[in-house]
């Protein structure tokens, strides 16, 4: 595999002789993660950048983990950003540490472990070449699987050594597994329950005694690593469970949550969405709202979650079906609009584990959390006394015999020419959109502002102000 790290700078010492004489002093892994975490806090630096919505509950718990010298479990149901909080840990690294050259286990030249070294040691003295690795090259992942072996983790012989010609017994026959090969780094197992019990057991040491055993060699290896793992509660994660020794052996156990409130799941929506088309804020505020729903609701069952990925999956499909109406269209600019929600919905069925009294009814139930969802989001933009007279406009139009038509084909010029001049009308696209993130263009393109007109028109009809009739992917707002 091509290593990503970036070049080794050329003024880092090359030999051990000249590594001692530049002042290296080697450090523990853990003591390297707590200076760093102590210079990050008094710098007033986040110490887990991109991680949304923990700032105040897990960051805090983890940095006393990480400075106490902890070894943790990251506990929470899926799609909570277990797995991307682990993997920022390597940021905390040291930019740059020296090795014994081709080292498998990336020992500290100053005081190497393996057999290996040791003996390249003795017989080279301050001649013993110096590699150097980078931060990304420190952290090690697995993905625990019924099928993984103790010899994926710790090691087994290698009857290719053997093969050469070496003895049975040579330690240096042994081909290290992940763990000893994160050695002065972070091991990271996620899913750590789906860990067949018996191969947990080969971690006590790892996590205790900071040693690994191989096949019944005399061998002895003191590693120097912080080990994380990640898992879903028990009560929901039927596959296995940790094991009480093992448990017992991690410094911390800390819960993770979803988003805490509205604007942290918007937050979140807007940092992971590949996002192709404008989004307006109104309909990422209904999106959040959406997830919140289906998270609170009694249909779904509660002990699953719903992911941050129903959310994110939500906006990308928004954005892919602006896209598509572009595309028939010919418009320049794509423009996701509220109607694209309903086609959007069934889509997300796989990423809902609902109650088995809600068979056959789980389509018919996120429609409706998506209508409820759509409904606050209305209220909550639109429910005060700015854009009142613009709604009563909009209502009068419609008492006027008038009506809108709408849909995932149908462009926002030929909807904005139905409805002609609209007293207000800029007022409340500036209510619904006053957003900095937004460009000019986007601001004052056709696209927005039929999909704000298309916003106020649903939102009126879910307060029964106005009447819709839908069929095939086409809407008709009229009067109610």
């Amino acid at each position: 595999m091509t290593s990503l790290a970036p070049p080794v700078p050329a003024h880092l010492p090359a030999t051990l002789g000249a590594l001692v004489a530049s002042g290296y002093e080697p450090r523990p892994v853990k003591a390297e993660l707590r200076d760093n975490v102590i210079a990050r806090l008094r710098a007033g630096q986040p110490c887990f950048p991109g991680i949304v919505g923990f700032e105040d509950t897990v960051g805090p718990q983890l940095e006393r983990a990480l400075l106490a010298g902890h070894d943790v479990v990251l506990l929470g149901e899926r799609g909570q950003g277990k797995t991307r909080l682990i993997r920022s840990l390597s940021a905390l690294l040291d930019e740059w540490i020296p090795v014994v050259a081709g080292c498998e286990i990336n020992d500290d030249p100053t005081a190497p472990i393996c057999a290996r070294c040791r003996r390249l040691a003795a017989e080279q003295g301050d001649d013993l070449p110096v590699g150097w690795r980078h931060r990304s090259e420190r952290f090690g992942e697995k993905l625990a699987t019924p099928d993984t072996s103790v010899g994926d983790l710790v090691g087994d012989v290698d009857p290719v050594k053997v093969a050469e010609g070496r003895s049975l017994g040579d330690s240096e026959t042994i081909h290290y597994g992940l763990v000893p090969r994160t050695n002065r780094g972070i091991f990271a197992i996620n899913e750590l329950p789906d860990l067949a019990e018996r191969i947990q057991v080969a971690l006590l040491n790892v996590l205790e005694e900071r040693d690994i055993q191989v096949r019944g060699y005399q061998l002895r290896l003191p590693l120097d690593l912080l080990v994380v793992a990640s898992a879903n509660p028990e009560d929901y994660t039927n596959r296995g469970r940790i094991i009480t020794p093992l448990k017992d052996r991690f410094g911390a156990e800390i819960r993770t949550h979803y988003p805490a409130s509205l604007a942290a799941e918007t937050e979140l929506i807007r940092q992971e969405a590949l996002i192709q088309a404008v989004v307006p804020r109104h309909l990422l505020d209904v999106v959040a709202r959406f997830t919140r729903e289906v998270r609170d609701s009694p249909a779904v069952d509660q002990r699953s979650g719903v992911s941050a990925r129903f959310a994110i999956a939500c906006v990308e499909a928004l954005s892919g079906a602006a896209v598509r109406r572009a595309a028939l269209s010919g418009e320049a600019d794509a423009v996701a609009r509220i109607g694209d929600l309903a086609g959007v919905v069934p889509t997300l069925r796989g990423k809902v584990e609902f109650d088995v009294s809600e068979e056959g009814r789980e389509e018919e139930t996120l429609q409706l959390l998506a209508r409820r969802a759509t409904a606050d989001a209305w209220r909550a933009h639109l429910g005060g006394g700015d854009v009142r007279p613009t709604l009563t406009a909009l209502v009068a139009w419609f008492d006027e015999g008038n009506s809108l038509i709408a849909g995932d084909s149908v462009p926002a010029q030929t909807l904005l020419t139905e409805l002609g001049p609209l007293e207000g009308l800029g007022r409340l696209v500036s209510v619904l959109e006053s957003d900095p993130r937004l460009g000019t263009s986007a601001a004052e393109s056709p696209g927005l502002v039929a999909a704000c007109v298309e916003f106020a028109a649903e939102g009126l009809w879910l307060t029964r102000r106005i009447d819709k009739d839908s069929l095939g992917g086409v809407s008709r707002y009229g009067a109610a």
